[in-house]
């Protein structure tokens, strides 16, 4: 689950015009025969409970009685916002401020639905550093991914308690994981509390965790999110709304029965450990809707929140629109 910052500068060169985000190399038809329309899914990251129903869709059928045929694939080098934009992946998995960066810079890819209603990312830290809130952040070391965004949001954070992020130790960790970092020269890291904070609750080990939701509403913004790009709902928005029936379907077995889907991912992704699975799994089902009316709806504010919490700290140059960054349409029935 680990956020791919440093390519967030993405794409102005794959997507200069619309010419350049053209149709998908992974067309496909679908005929009188149903053999199902080719469709590319590219994560975000490794495979974890944030695409558990995109597994499940894909197991039980729902992309197949959609007429779709679906290869979810993992981004290498490339991240999903590239691979959509450019139109080698049709659908992809992102977060709001990726997406957001991407409008800015005028490339064109659109959040079509929200996986997780509320932010679940924090600070997190073993106990023994005894880092409680933002304030303890001083004089600790902490390992991030070499990302402006990130000295801004502990800046943010340690401000409320007139602590200063100067006195803060930020080293990039790279590849990193949590637990190794933690042993050696880190203090705290970012991370979803969905999977690494459950994973530290299998291991034993204690944690600090400081939300980013507990100290502004405009951090509670929504990662992750699935993506296409303008071309493709202009071009084929029979396919993107056959597309969301179906992944709404996977998410809501997820929601409904979150043991079986842990199986479901389990089996198409063996290498995952099932206990860390399915403990994830439960305690992520029910926020996938949260609150909503319907799973994946977003909200204009939302957008709005975090496009201006950018902007007040240095993060974002250029006009954000935050109705043309994503859309509710082609969730059934419009998400209602």
């Amino acid at each position: 689950m680990k956020k791919q910052w440093w390519k967030i500068g993405l794409t102005i060169a794959l997507c200069l015009s619309a010419v350049a985000c053209g149709n998908p190399a992974s067309s496909g038809t679908t005929d009188g025969q149903n053999t199902g329309k080719k469709i590319t899914l590219v994560l975000d990251w490794t495979p974890n409970t944030n695409h558990t129903g995109l597994y499940v869709a894909k197991e039980k059928g729902y992309f197949k009685q959609a007429g779709l045929d679906v290869d979810i694939i993992q981004p290498g080098e490339s991240g999903a916002e590239q691979m959509v934009a450019g139109g080698k992946a049709d659908f992809g998995v992102s977060y709001q401020e990726a997406v957001t960066q991407a409008r800015v810079q005028k490339v064109p890819i659109v959040s079509i639905a929200a996986v997780i209603q509320h932010n679940t990312s924090g600070f997190a830290s073993p106990v023994s550093k005894n880092i409680q809130k933002p304030k303890g952040f001083e004089g600790k070391t902490y390992g991030g991914f070499g990302s402006p965004v990130e000295k801004q949001m502990l800046a943010s954070l340690m401000q409320r308690e007139q602590a200063d992020v100067n006195k803060v130790n930020i080293i990039n960790t790279g590849n990193t994981d949590f637990f190794t970092a933690v042993k050696r020269n880190v203090d705290f890291m970012w991370i979803y509390y969905g999977w690494t904070g459950i994973e530290a609750e299998l291991k034993g080990q204690k944690l600090n965790m400081i939300y980013l939701t507990d100290y502004a509403k405009e951090l509670d913004y929504y990662t992750p999110v699935l993506i296409t790009n303008e071309q493709k709902i202009k071009q084929d928005p029979a396919t993107v709304k056959a597309f969301m029936k179906a992944v709404s379907q996977g998410y809501q077995f997820a929601i409904k029965q979150p043991q079986e889907a842990a199986d479901i991912l389990s089996r198409a992704e063996p290498d995952l450990d099932p206990k860390l699975v399915h403990k994830s799994q439960a305690w992520l089902s029910p926020r996938y809707q949260g609150d909503a009316p319907a799973w994946g709806v977003q909200k204009k504010e939302v957008w709005a929140g975090y496009a201006e919490w950018m902007k007040q700290h240095g993060l974002l140059e250029g006009t954000f629109q935050p109705e043309q960054a994503f859309t509710n349409a082609f969730l059934p029935e419009g998400g209602k």
